[in-house]
């Protein structure tokens, strides 16, 4: 789960994380009272789930109350267009006016889980800004990183040797010490997946700040979190992604032509390379689980036919847990609710009662196309998908 710059912002700032003043807005004419408050100059930052804003123009100085109100009402319902929305970008419902601050120099600080260690990495670099992934592609040993023990947490003497790697010293050190103690304390009390603080700020006067920061959260335990729950923005999200969510489905949408469905993460895995060496694009990455009632596989038929860039679906299951008879009706089911299908349907089913689960798809008459074996159904929805099936 993911949630805005200033929702990040105030979980940090509750573990001790300093950041600057600054007040989310959804109305223009409200940057006027908060730039005068400010001193006259602010940032006017757009708010959306996505980096490089910057480079896409949803943050901008302003100098005066009045540009900040008119830098507002451009930024304000922009379809902003970054490296991480795709080219349909993302429209901005809010944006976040704060104080504009002496900057002398711009660091980068996460944390996040290194599943080859198996532990928590702190990663620290003195190249900070909107280029760090050029930094890090091309000199990585730019990046600092230190390993965390999850039961000792950040050792004071770490967090200030990563101070000194940042090319800190006296009093700044110490605050900058302070800080990636504070982000290390929020890591692990929200059961964050990321924490990232980019540009990690060192003002002229010395202060260290969180200029930017992001946060990411491990849905596994949002139950132990409702107050991070509350903070989730659907008009953020994919709305198959958001439906597909209400039935427990593992669905990620894709720009490909097949819908997939498919019971088991590794054979949706497995599904989508096969449809790639045969020529094809999936559309979709869809797993119902080992468990999925006939109610959620109607929902998930639902939501890969609604695709427009859908022309062909194949449903690739093997009944281990789940009986592949209750995924054909469930299959059934949601044709019969939508009053037919508008694309061609490949089917290959293996394993708990595939004989059953044939003869439901065979006997309800909507033509599906029947496949032997995983080769043989990437071949069928290929050829479906571009019109030579």
């Amino acid at each position: 789960m993911k949630i805005h710059e200033f929702q990040a912002k105030a979980i940090l700032r509750q573990h001790g994380v300093v950041t600057p003043r600054g007040r989310v807005i959804d109305a223009p004419e409200e940057a006027r009272a908060l730039c005068a408050e400010f001193g006259g100059r602010c940032v006017v930052k757009a708010q959306i789930h996505a980096g490089g804003r910057g480079k896409g123009g949803g943050v901008k100085l302003a100098k005066s109350p009045d540009e900040a109100v008119e830098l507002a009402g451009r930024i304000l319902g922009m379809q902003l267009v970054t490296p991480q929305t795709g080219p349909e970008g993302q429209k901005v419902r809010r944006v976040l006016i704060e104080e504009a601050l002496n900057i002398a120099s711009e660091l980068y600080l996460s944390m996040t889980l290194d599943r080859a260690l198996g532990k928590p990495v702190i990663m620290a670099s003195a190249a900070g800004g909107m280029d760090i992934e050029e930094v890090a592609a091309s000199h990585p040993e730019k990046i600092l990183r230190r390993a965390i023990d999850p039961h000792l947490g950040l050792l004071p003497f770490e967090a200030r040797s990563l101070a000194r790697g940042l090319g800190l010293s006296g009093a700044t050190a110490r605050k900058a010490a302070e800080l990636i103690t504070a982000v290390t304390r929020a890591y692990f009390a929200t059961d964050a997946s990321l924490v990232e603080v980019n540009p990690l700020l060192v003002t002229a006067e010395g202060e260290v700040l969180a200029l930017d920061a992001k946060m990411n959260f491990d849905d596994n335990a949002l139950f132990r979190h409702p107050e991070i729950v509350a903070l989730r923005d659907l008009d953020e999200e994919n709305p198959a992604e958001v439906e597909a969510g209400k039935f427990n489905l593992n669905f990620i949408k894709l720009d490909g032509s097949i819908g997939c469905m498919v019971n088991g993460a590794g054979l949706a895995m497995a599904t989508m390379d096969i449809i790639k060496l045969y020529g094809g694009e999936p559309a979709n990455f869809l797993d119902v689980g080992g468990s999925a009632t006939q109610e959620a596989v109607a929902a998930a038929f639902r939501i890969l036919i609604a695709d427009p860039g859908c022309k062909a679906v194949l449903i690739n299951i093997f009944g281990g847990i789940a009986r592949t008879d209750r995924i054909a009706n469930g299959v059934v089911a949601a044709i019969q609710e939508l009053g037919g299908v508008p694309v061609p349907v490949v089917v290959r089913l293996e394993g708990t009662n595939v004989e059953q689960g044939r003869a439901i798809l065979r006997d309800a008459g909507f033509g599906f196309i029947v496949a032997e074996h995983m080769a043989d159904a990437a071949e069928k929805v290929v050829a479906a998908a571009s019109g030579r099936g």
